[in-house]
């Protein structure tokens, strides 16, 4: 059986899902009203294909007023989103997550701390990356990704040329790409692959790098950014004794 198959959101393409499920637990009444009541009015733009089939750019300067606009994909819970939103007052941030349980915990978050800064695509971010235009963003964020752990499932890993090369070309020369996960295997297909898209590393590759076991290599992806916030995904990790790196790259 194929892993490429044709959805019906997708019937033109084949289409490897990079990530897990789209549902969870039974939404509460708060969560279901964040959705009916807040959702579309935080969207970026026509995304999804059945509203924009011709996969016409989105008018950024229309939809963010000319601000810096960055990009998270997968956020989660949304814990980083929204606290990077009220770090920066003055960017736009973009949140992409299919698993509707977490966009609900997002706009949960946003309606109680009254975030203004945000949109959210809760959906595929491949949706977004179609009509983004080229060179519009300034920052992107892949933060505890699917680590899609068997082997035969490598290759739905976000780190990969097919994800890869859409979010080079949505990037603004200069542009930082920040990853963060937990799983060592992980970070060895990134290091593999990222540069291969173009990308170039803010990170020494430590001497003596073992791409089997890069946990077990000290280097510059061991601390943390200036302004990160330690989500839940890490907290488990770190429960778990799994141990977090961090890597940067730059779009030259």
């Amino acid at each position: 059986m194929s892993d490429t198959p044709k959805t019906p959101d997708h019937p033109e393409r084949g289409w490897r899902n990079f990530y897990g499920r789209r549902h969870g637990k039974t939404l509460n009444q708060a969560q279901k009203d964040y959705l009916t009541e807040d959702l579309a009015a935080l969207s970026p733009g026509k995304v999804r294909w059945e509203e924009n089939p011709t996969r016409v750019p989105l008018d950024m300067a229309a939809r963010f007023h000319g601000k810096p606009v960055w990009l998270e994909v997968g956020f989660g819970g949304g814990e980083h989103m929204v606290h990077m939103a009220e770090t920066y007052p003055g960017v736009e941030i973009i949140g992409c997550e299919p698993f509707i349980n977490g966009v609900a915990m997002l706009l949960g978050k946003i309606r109680r701390l009254e975030v203004q800064n945000v949109a959210v695509h809760p959906g595929d971010a491949r949706d977004l990356l179609d009509v983004l235009p080229e060179a519009s963003l300034e920052k992107a964020f892949l933060l505890y990704p699917d680590p899609w752990p068997k082997k035969r499932h490598h290759r739905r890993r976000f780190v990969t040329q097919e994800h890869l090369a859409p979010l080079f070309r949505a990037l603004k020369p200069g542009a930082e790409f920040r990853i963060a996960t937990d799983i060592p295997d992980y970070v060895r297909q990134a290091v593999e692959e990222v540069p291969q898209a173009g990308f170039v590393p803010e990170f020494e590759v430590p001497a003596g790098f073992d791409p089997a076991a890069p946990a077990e290599v000290p280097g510059d992806w061991d601390a943390p950014w200036d302004d990160w916030i330690s989500t839940r995904y890490e907290q488990k990790a770190l429960r778990e004794g799994r141990k977090p790196h961090y890597l940067t790259y730059r779009r030259p």
